[in-house]
């Protein structure tokens, strides 16, 4: 058993993470954070004990961030549970743009943990 956490750019990114550690922690299983930030992963704000690996997937920009979450799941079968932080969209967010949460979510193969931030914390 294992969790997986996708990490993006954002407060949702960071509370998934920070969720998906608590998780690992939880259930005494390890942590693998796929990396979709555009800088190295800090995990230093975990708490010790989760062991954190951290995968930051190649093929550049345009590779389906999706894809290469859902590949990960793919790749270990160890996982059994992802997570990923997910924010409030307006109907015309949901019209036009895509979502990689919810993509995840309606995607994954295994059970999604999904984890939302503050409204402090989205506001800035």
């Amino acid at each position: 058993m294992s969790v997986l956490v996708a990490v993006t750019d954002s407060p949702e990114g960071k509370a998934a993470l920070e969720a998906a550690a608590n998780e690992a922690a939880s259930l005494n299983v390890p942590l693998t954070a796929i990396n979709l930030t555009s800088a190295d992963l800090d995990t230093s704000m975990l708490a010790d004990g989760v062991p954190v690996e951290v995968v930051t997937p190649g093929g550049g920009s345009d590779v389906d961030e999706v894809e290469q979450v859902l590949q990960a799941i793919e790749d270990r079968p160890e996982v059994t549970r992802l997570v990923v932080g997910v924010r409030k969209r307006s109907p015309i967010g949901k019209a036009v743009l895509g979502s990689i949460a919810q993509r995840l979510i309606l995607e994954s193969t295994v059970p999604v943990l999904s984890v939302k931030t503050s409204d402090a914390e989205t506001r800035g």
